[in-house]
């Protein structure tokens, strides 16, 4: 049993009632009432993927080795062609390939209602964050104003497991002053806050100089450019982003300073290790980042960009841990990993108070990974299969490696 807050427990067991955890250690003491064999594995936290866009997932496939602008454009004009009820479906089917993969919390970022209406029907933990566009301020009071209503909609129907946030999508898509607008929205309603950022060259081009193709795609529909800030990290300053409710997704191209606000204003970071060598942006500055003591967690970013919903993988490359499927890392390595994975992407996401470790009085979302026993050392602790068994405030989502949960 790894509960990432504490140490490894060998022969361990995690006793659960109605939707929280009650007890975690050693089954030898173990108040047990019905017991559940697991065999040879390990119990973790459940996994928290704190980037994802799950009404993409049918996605998956695009090529590789287009610039970043024209994948974009590529991807807008691709989704266009589905249907609100396809883009449902793809939502479903990423939550569904994520639970198998032991993940029990998403956070993911959409322009409608498609992946909050799939997780509040599996039955997962999440936060949906509602997209919001506009790179010409003369249009920002009129996107607010609709934004505001379908936010408002998605509220009432807000559950214990399942919250809404707003996500101002990203510099080449969100001007300065509708930046400043959804961030003034956020802390008056109490939402929290999510955005893509310091991703790839061509948005610091974009951002510090007011050059790139960004620019000249946004200076063609005749909305004036220049440069805006240093670095996007301090347009987001600029424009009142940073602040305990904020996730900053990617963070690849942060310096020094950049580093400092984030960690001072107390935002969270999401890293999307796989996504980011798709488009060869590079690796966010994981070590600095956590020295400086920001919440760090890990996303899958869109299957447009990966291949898989992998939240573990995604850790080890996060960590720099060198693997291969017949070299297992080290117990050190693994614990590491393990944390960005779980408590890092809890923390980052604001809800390590409920979920990340396995603690007594936390919710009971848990992921069960059979362990090979010749691969792995006993009490290293590594999710290297599907997830066996998966609970969500103590509900059980996978069963035997097999999705149990239903549209609800």
């Amino acid at each position: 049993m790894l509960p990432v807050s504490a140490p490894p427990v060998e022969d361990g067991t995690v006793v659960v009632e109605r939707d929280r955890i009650t007890y975690v250690g050693p089954r030898s003491r173990a108040p047990i009432a019905r017991d559940v064999e697991l065999g040879d594995a390990a119990i973790t936290p459940g996994l928290v993927n704190a980037h994802t866009h799950l009404d993409l997932t049918v996605m998956r496939g695009l090529p590789p080795g287009l610039p970043f602008f024209d994948w974009i454009r590529r991807l807008v004009a691709a989704r266009e062609r589905l249907t609100h009820e396809e883009l449902r479906e793809s939502a479903r089917l990423g939550v569904g390939e994520g639970l198998q993969a032991g993940i029990t919390t998403f956070a993911d970022t959409a322009p409608s209602d498609v992946s909050f209406d799939a997780m509040l029907e599996m039955g997962v933990r999440g936060i949906a964050y509602r997209e919001l566009f506009g790179p010409d301020p003369a249009q920002c009071e009129a996107a607010l104003g609709e934004f505001k209503g379908a936010v408002a909609a998605m509220r009432a129907r807000e559950t214990r497991l399942v919250g809404v946030g707003v996500s101002p999508h990203a510099p080449y898509s969100v001007s300065d002053v509708l930046y400043r607008e959804a961030a003034g929205f956020a802390r008056e309603q109490q939402l929290r806050i999510a955005t893509h950022i310091a991703e790839s060259e061509d948005e610091s081009m974009l951002v510090a100089r007011g050059g790139g193709p960004f620019a000249e795609f946004l200076r063609g529909r005749g909305i004036a450019v220049s440069a805006r800030a240093r670095t996007p990290v301090s347009l987001l300053a600029k424009c009142d982003v940073l602040g305990r409710n904020a996730l900053l997704i990617h963070c690849v191209r942060v310096d020094t300073n950049d580093i400092t606000t984030i960690a001072q204003m107390g935002c969270g970071v999401a890293t999307c290790p796989v996504s980011n060598r798709y488009f060869a942006h590079g690796s966010a500055p994981v070590r600095d980042l956590r020295t400086a003591g920001v919440h760090l967690g890990i996303g899958t970013d869109s299957m447009a960009s990966n291949e898989r919903m992998d939240v573990w993988h995604e850790s080890l490359l996060a960590a720099g841990v060198s693997f291969s499927d017949s070299a297992v890392p080290s117990h050190a390595e693994h614990r590491g990993a393990l944390e960005l994975a779980t408590l890092g992407g809890a923390r980052a996401l604001g809800l390590d108070d409920q979920i990340g470790s396995l603690e007594a009085g936390k919710q009971a979302d848990i992921a069960v990974f059979p362990l090979r026993r010749n691969d792995t050392p006993r009490g290293a602790g590594a999710p290297i299969a599907p997830a066996s068994l998966v609970l969500v405030a103590g509900r059980e989502l996978v069963r035997e490696g097999r999705l149990v949960t239903a549209p609800r």
